[in-house]
């Protein structure tokens, strides 16, 4: 299972795929295991993490960056600076 990062997508792609009017949330500094039971994608406005999918390799993300999260994928959130996205469970 991969994750899928985008960085820095032109306004362009993020206003066909409507980011804007997405739901938006937002998570202090932290570290807490997440399961993916649908498909995420969500478009960081702050932050810097580190998600480590069980059994793969850490990948790092953060503002300005596009990413999707496949479903079934199990990982580890560590939130190194407060994150603010916007999100669609696809």
């Amino acid at each position: 299972m991969e994750i899928k990062i985008e960085h820095q997508p032109s306004p362009e792609i993020l206003q066909k795929l409507g980011v804007f009017q997405w739901g938006i949330w937002q998570k202090e500094v932290s570290k807490f295991p997440w399961t993916y039971d649908t498909q995420e994608t969500c478009y960081f406005l702050e932050g810097d993490v580190i998600v480590t999918p069980h059994g793969g390799q850490p990948v790092q993300m953060g503002k300005g960056d596009l990413v999707t999260f496949p479903v079934g994928m199990s990982c580890i959130w560590e939130i190194k600076s407060g994150v603010k996205k916007h999100y669609s469970f696809n």
